[in-house]
């Protein structure tokens, strides 16, 4: 199998339609067939074979999905590396992949250039360099050859454009198997250390049948797909399947609402992807009511719980077209999912539905367990398990976190949350985060979502701080719409109307803003810290 005859044959089909448009520049799908050819092409001839890894670090731009499309052609192993790590983070992964080629832009250059010397590897470092697509018919160059470097040094990577022109435009398409690694998604575990979810091209085959299969979610040569988000990671998951079906994507280069809402308004946009905190600024936004956002038929909020209060306001911006799915890197895509029009429905007729992250997508099989993994009763909370063809066997040089994770063909999630009698699924938190305050069970999310239906807060992360009487007590760290103002004891008092009485913050904070992990979600572990600083005992 090879995933990239999919871009290739859309390039058959439709030449000239735009596949990417990033800034001024647009990229057909004969382009961007081309570029993905050469680059594919140019790796080859300097000997990487199946296997071999190959690295990405730079904000959002157009050439990431080239580089993409480029190793699946050749069958090379991404390794999306986020662009918010720091040196030391990099060296690792660029030690552990082993990464043979490192594709970076200016902004990363120094990092990349002093992590590729600390790893030791040998690795190709190689400077994004240009902002448009490499006009057809150019080249090819023999390596060696005329002004093209055959290769670099510290200090002095190779020009992107320069690898191009080692290649040819002939369309690539190396051989593997479906159990052969295409991507390590590196993330951080509860201990902070990075670790990769070996994603296969299987899995990512599947990820593919799953977004095509899905009447709401599926691309055509119509679909205008903002990303908003870094597309290594989450926001570009529906690349492969956007490709496949003709459609346009528009690559935000750096995230802000006002951004967000222009793109949106002048091009047309049909379909997008937000993080909540994303969605939090969105509606935050002083203007945003006044956009015409009347062109989004799709607007898909993900990669972190929701409350139910948020997702009434997207409905009244945006429209009856807010989805929300639930999944993780080492599902490779969204495993449960809750429709616009399910949403929709919730807002008027089945409130509760509204804190639900949906039913089980397609092929995917989810099940609510026990510590002794044995499927729960409806409306009992336990783990929740998954296992599917886009589900992922291990982590990439880590038996023994393999061992815990991935059982028995399932994927351990780490995620509690209860099954509702109609199969709907309700996450109530991750397990490390939740509170044990006097022998009860405090889910922060649940909290939350209470904080949520106050209108002056704009954004609420619940955490568990040492308490000598209780062990943990529920703290708030609230910050509240511009305009507006609230206390401690009205907060306090309005989550106790909402919440059994042992559930209400005991204390909150207000701050101006509230931490962001490299993924724009909200970084728990960041603000739980302070508080456990020189505590006797770290209950997390």
């Amino acid at each position: 199998m090879n995933l990239g005859t999919y871009l290739t044959r859309s390039a058959r089909h439709r030449p000239a339609h735009p596949a990417l448009v990033c800034g001024d520049a647009t990229w057909s799908y004969g382009q961007l067939e081309s570029g993905a050819n050469r680059l594919a092409s140019a790796l080859i001839r300097r000997g990487l074979r199946p296997g071999d890894a190959v690295a990405s670090l730079a904000w959002n731009r157009a050439e990431l999905v080239e580089v993409e499309f480029a190793l699946y052609k050749a069958g090379l192993i991404r390794v999306p590396v986020n662009a918010r790590l720091g040196r030391g983070e990099i060296g690792h992964i660029l030690q552990d992949a082993p990464v043979r080629v490192l594709v970076f832009d200016a902004a990363h250059r120094e990092d990349a250039l002093a992590a590729i010397e600390a790893a030791g590897t040998g690795c190709l470092p190689v400077l994004l360099d240009g902002t448009g697509p490499v006009p057809p018919g150019t080249g090819p160059v023999p390596p060696g050859t005329g002004p093209v470097p055959s290769g670099s040094g510290p200090g002095r990577p190779l020009p992107y454009s320069a690898l191009l022109a080692e290649g040819d435009e002939a369309a690539v398409a190396v051989e593997v198997t479906e159990d052969a690694p295409a991507v390590l998604n590196f993330t951080s575990g509860s201990t902070g250390a990075l670790k990769a979810a070996v994603q296969t091209f299987g899995n990512r085959l599947a990820n593919m049948r799953k977004t095509l299969m899905s009447e709401e979610s599926r691309p055509t040569a119509d679909t205008r797909y903002l990303a908003c988000g870094p597309i290594t990671h989450a926001t570009g998951m529906v690349l492969l399947a956007g490709v496949f079906g003709g459609a346009t994507t528009h690559v935000l280069p750096v995230w802000s609402a006002e951004a967000f809402l222009d793109t949106v308004e002048r091009e047309r946009v049909t379909a997008t992807f937000l993080v909540p905190a994303m969605l939090t600024m969105v509606l935050a936004h002083p203007g945003a009511a006044g956009r015409d956002l009347t062109s989004l038929t799709s607007v898909r909020v993900g990669g972190a719980p929701v409350s139910p209060q948020r997702l009434r306001d997207a409905v009244a911006l945006f429209g009856p077209v807010v989805a929300q799915g639930y999944g993780l890197a080492e599902t490779t895509s969204v495993v449960a999912g809750l429709a616009g029009a399910e949403i929709a429905r919730a807002v008027t007729d089945d409130p509760e539905l509204l804190g639900s992250c949906g039913r089980p997508a397609y092929d995917s099989e989810v099940r609510v367990v026990d510590e002794q993994g044995r499927e729960l009763p409806p409306r009992e909370i336990g783990e929740i398990i998954v296992r599917g063809p886009d589900c992922v066997r291990e982590y990439w040089h880590a038996p023994e976190l393999s061992a815990q994770t991935f059982k028995d063909g399932w994927v351990h999630t780490g995620d509690l949350a209860w099954m509702r009698e109609d199969g709907y699924l309700f996450l109530v938190d991750r397990k490390k985060d939740m509170i044990i305050s006097g022998g009860f069970n405090i889910y922060s999310t649940e909290v939350e979502t209470a904080l949520y239906e106050h209108p002056a807060v704009q954004e609420a992360c619940v955490v568990g701080v040492p308490d000598e009487k209780w062990g943990e007590a529920v703290k708030a760290v609230v910050v509240t719409r511009p305009g507006h103002r609230v206390s401690e004891e009205e907060l306090a008092a309005f989550c106790a109307d909402r919440l059994d009485r042992f559930k209400k913050p005991r204390s909150v904070d207000f701050v101006p803003e509230l931490p962001h992990n490299r993924n724009g979600k909200l970084d728990r572990k960041a603000v739980r810290e302070p508080y456990w600083a020189g505590a006797a005992r770290r209950v997390h």
